[in-house]
């Protein structure tokens, strides 16, 4: 079982940034694959991006390529999502998610946190 902590969110004007750090309590941690997702009011969860193991290999959905950046620290068993340039429609719950397989789905992930809300103002 793995347990997830999210935090780092906040209000932010438009073109501000945030940093979001996702913590596991896990002594596998580099064993497994880590993605961010968001959803906003009314819609489905989304994918926003996902990295490898080995923190080597970094995957983003297009709505946030180029402005957001994944990393992760296995020793400290922790992910972070640094957003960039940040806009109205990125306001949204994001949840840090755990995986042990490759994929962009919500049905790829394992484990879950509870989510922290961003939201973005003009």
């Amino acid at each position: 079982q793995v347990q997830l902590v999210e935090s780092g969110g906040g209000l932010v004007q438009a073109g501000g940034s945030l940093r979001l750090s996702c913590t596991a309590s896990t002594r596998t941690f580099s064993a497994y694959r880590m993605g961010w997702f968001r959803q906003a009011p009314g819609k489905e969860r989304e994918f926003v991006a996902s990295i490898s193991r080995g923190g080597f290999g970094q995957y983003y959905a297009d709505s946030v390529q180029g402005r957001f950046t994944i990393s992760r620290d296995n020793a400290k068993n922790t992910v972070y999502l640094q957003m960039d340039s940040l806009e109205p429609e990125d306001t949204a719950v994001y949840f840090c998610a755990a995986s042990d397989r490759v994929g962009v789905r919500v049905n790829d992930y394992d484990y879950w946190g509870q989510g922290t809300q961003v939201t973005v103002y003009s």
